[in-house]
This record gives structure tokens, C-alpha cells and sequence, in this order.
């Protein structure tokens, strides 16, 4: 079986030799690394990955933001994981901008950081998604509007409900993690409390628990087989 493929763009020597490490061992083909953005789109022009674990903020000119961007703009099916120790609304922005399909928080966690990992590797971005994703006791999740729907009806969300139901679905059948949940919602990692309250009110206005949590580790969303 072919192994996996991940460039590694952070400015730490430290943290880049230990994310190398982790990841040979795990039995990943780890071909390079670079410690600012406009290295790495140098070295990654005529490289096709097939993930690039990229720090949001590098030294120089150029953001992880920005490198990502260019970077999905050559390499489309390339999957980008962000590094960062704290995301503000414009680096969450940029993250939507360059398709990011997870984050990874500092400091690092080996557990968290294959999970990551191999999460992104399942999700597919090569065939395009159904018009329609069923889910449990009817409900469905529409790709073309984004919104969730019971019986044809479309269930009006507030707006941190829809980005966590947007996120497990677009990861779904796969476990995200509390701090990548977290970062993706509100920008930093809150904590449990939060999260947990916000999918019971999920579940109050649904009547129904359409989110599993996945014994601590985060959660997920099932589809209909």
C-alpha cells in the first residue's frame, strides 16, 4: 500500500522535528519541510502531496493563510491541516478560504495529531458530494443550500449551530476533536463546557440527537447507511 505523503510548513525547528518524527514512525512519507511560505510553495511547485500540515503564522512576508491559499490554487486535491496556537475571525476566514479540512492545535498531541491525520486521508475530496445526506429519523443534510431538513421542510439554525452541524458533516462517519470544534467555531479553544451546551441545544430544538459524542474525544455525525 502506498504510503501517505505530508510536507510540514511550521518555523519552530523543534516542533517541525517532532511532528517529523511522530509521523515517520506512524508510517508516513514525510518529504520535506519548510519554515516560511514562499519556501514551501517553491518547494511544493512540482510536489503533489497528499496533505501539507501548515502553520498559520510563519516568519516573512507571507501568512500560512496566504501560502495555503496559493498552494490549493495549484495542488487542488492537496489537504491542508493548520497549525496554530490561537486563530482570530480573519485566520478562521482564511482557513474556509483555503478548503482547510482540520486544524491542529499547539501544543501538540501525538494522539490528536494521527487521528487528525488519518481523518483527512478518509475524507475524499475527489468525488463530489450527494445532493442529499440522510441521517437519522429523517432528517437530511442539503449540499446545495447547506441546511438541514426534516420531511422536505428546511430547519431554520442559529448561526453557531449550523457552522458545528456544517463542520460534522463535512467530516462525517469520521471523530473531530473538542479543539478543533472549538477553533473552527469561535476561534480558540473554550473547553468542554460550551461545546457541550451548544449541541444540547441541538438536540432540544431537534428532538432528537443527531451529534454522538465519541467517549471524550469529540464528536461525530452518523449517516444512513
Amino acid at each position: 500500500m502506498k504510503k501517505a505523503t505530508i510536507f510540514i510548513v511550521e518555523d519552530d525547528l523543534v516542533s517541525a522535528q517532532y511532528l517529523w518524527e511522530i509521523l515517520e514512525g506512524e508510517g508516513f512519507n514525510v518529504l520535506g519541510r519548510a519554515d516560511n511560505g514562499s519556501e514551501a510553495l517553491k518547494q511544493l511547485n512540482e510536489t503533489c502531496v497528499d496533505i501539507v500540515l501548515m502553520d498559520i503564522i510563519l516568519k516573512g512576508p507571507m501568512s500560512g493563510s496566504e501560502a495555503a491559499i496559493r498552494l490549493k490554487h495549484s495542488h487542488p486535491d492537496c489537504k491542508i491541516i493548520f497549525l496554530t496556537a490561537y486563530a482570530d475571525e480573519e485566520m478562521i476566514e482564511y482557513a474556509l478560504d483555503a478548503e482547510a479540512v482540520a486544524y491542529l492545535m499547539k501544543p501538540y498531541r501525538e494522539k490528536e495529531i494521527i487521528a487528525t491525520i488519518r481523518m483527512a486521508l478518509q475524507h475524499s475530496e475527489k468525488h463530489p458530494l450527494p445532493t442529499t445526506i440522510p441521517l437519522k429519523e429523517g432528517f437530511i443534510w442539503n449540499t446545495e443550500t447547506g441546511m438541514l431538513e426534516h420531511d422536505g421542510t428546511p430547519i431554520p439554525l442559529a448561526d453557531k449551530k449550523q457552522q458545528l452541524l456544517a463542520l460534522l458533516i463535512h467530516q462525517r462517519n469520521s471523530v473531530v476533536s473538542n479543539e478543533q470544534i472549538s477553533l473552527h467555531i469561535w476561534g480558540n479553544d473554550t473547553g468542554t463546557s460550551r461545546l457541550r451546551s451548544l449541541i444540547s441545544r441541538i438536540k432540544e430544538q431537534l428532538g432528537t440527537d443527531l451529534i454522538t459524542n465519541a467517549n471524550g474525544l469529540g464528536y461525530m455525525i452518523t449517516t444512513e447507511r
